[in-house]
């Protein structure tokens, strides 16, 4: 018998928390994104020592990842997102406060740090229990929880760019962001629950499938899946940091779309999650991820060899669809890796695809330097084709890993 005022557990209903942890995530750190101009100004900051600042948080976020399964092992899953957003809301509120009252430019790199600690172990927290959701319910819902988080991203940005228009204050908006967000977290975390009898279920029906050899070998497995996650977090790197240089500069653009490369490529990413979800439950995950490694890899030559810049937009839109199902489905896998104890393998690949993810823009500029950007950005081709490979090795592996068992 369920406890009084416990809310009667089903897979819907998790679903629909998890889907809320998801978009706060997203909301609670996004909301302060349009106010860095600012920040940048109340702290009479340089250009580099901005980029200093702002890197704090993901240097915080790369630094906690790979303790969060520790973390949510000792605490629970719930319990730890549920912690993990009221501190992220209020870290983020203190390091709007910092440049309102001119408290330090300090202050705001260290709450900002703190603030990537928080986001880095809520973030595998929310992936742990979305994969034991999509369990229970018997299809894929990875996707969408993943296109969720772009929702929030977006609507804090909403909230951001309003707040400006309506001259409120940086620590006023991130006050009352945090607050009412941090709310509707812990609210997630009550609808998200999973009954321990169905944990245990889902536990015993995975451990059934596994072979001893696949217990002594779950680096092996786990590897492949940071690769394909890597392959797709290029595509959203290239599309943030070098898109709108390269419209502009090399694909001949004219300025007001040059910009647009983000939007067309994120916008296309969206869709692809939406879509993600009914594409698996139909073909599979491995299918799906071959076939979005190829799109990769077909966006990645229009962007390089292209005429003209209109087909160079087609070339992101294709990458940023094709990228889309990729991450969600290295996190689905990675939280069923035999052998390794429980959210280890969804923390390990939340941390080693941050290492990734921050190697890339150097490793662009390096090429662009010796070469040129157009001949960098052909780092998309390769991550179309790694992504490709990665996923048919994973589906032809034997025993079979999570990503090959999707599917009719």
């Amino acid at each position: 018998m369920r406890r009084p005022g416990t809310p009667a557990s089903s897979p819907r209903r998790a679903r629909a928390g998890v889907s809320l942890m998801f978009f706060t995530n997203g909301v609670l750190f996004s909301a302060l994104l349009p106010r860095y101009p600012e920040i940048k100004a109340a702290f009479d900051l340089s250009n580099s020592q901005f980029g200093l600042a702002v890197v704090a948080f993901p240097a915080g976020a790369l630094v906690a990842a790979g303790l969060a399964g520790r973390i949510i092992r000792r605490f629970g899953t719930l319990r730890t997102n549920a912690v993990g957003s009221v501190a992220l809301a209020a870290t983020m509120a203190v390091a709007g406060a910092s440049a309102d009252a001119g408290l330090g430019v300090w202050l705001f790199a260290v709450a900002m740090v703190a603030a990537g600690v928080n986001d880095a172990v809520v973030d595998a927290a929310q992936n742990v229990q979305g994969v034991l959701v999509e369990q229970w319910r018997g299809r894929s819902a990875v996707n969408s929880f993943h296109a969720l988080w772009s929702v929030g991203a977006a609507t804090g940005g909403l909230i951001g760019a309003a707040c400006i228009a309506t001259d409120v204050s940086v620590s006023l908006q991130m006050g009352v962001n945090g607050g009412v967000w941090a709310v509707v977290a812990v609210l997630a975390c009550r609808l998200a629950v999973v009954p321990s009898s169905i944990r245990d279920e889902l536990r015993d029906d995975e451990s059934t499938t596994t072979t001893d050899g696949a217990l002594h070998r779950p680096w092996r497995l786990l590897l492949p899946l940071v690769l394909l996650a890597i392959a797709g977090t290029t595509v959203e790197e290239v599309s943030n940091s070098w898109s709108a240089l390269y419209l502009g500069r090399d694909a001949g653009a004219p300025a007001w779309a040059a910009g647009l490369g983000l939007t067309v490529a994120i916008g296309a990413q969206f869709v692809g999650r939406i879509l993600g979800d009914p594409m698996t439950d139909r073909w599979g995950r491995a299918a799906v991820a071959r076939a979005g490694g190829v799109l990769i890899a077909v966006g990645g030559v229009l962007v390089v060899a292209a005429p003209g810049y209109p087909l160079v937009f087609a070339g992101f839109a294709l990458a940023g669809f094709g990228c889309a199902t990729l991450v969600p489905a290295a996190f689905a896998a990675a939280g069923r890796v035999p052998g390794l104890p429980e959210a280890t393998g969804i923390a390990m690949l939340g941390w080693l695809m941050r290492v990734g993810f921050l190697a890339t823009s150097p490793a662009i500029g390096a090429i662009s330097d010796l070469v040129s950007l157009q001949a960098a950005l052909g780092i998309l081709v390769l991550a179309g084709l790694a992504a490709t490979l990665l996923a048919h090795l994973l589906g032809q592996a034997r025993p079979q890993p999570p990503l090959a068992r999707e599917g009719p």
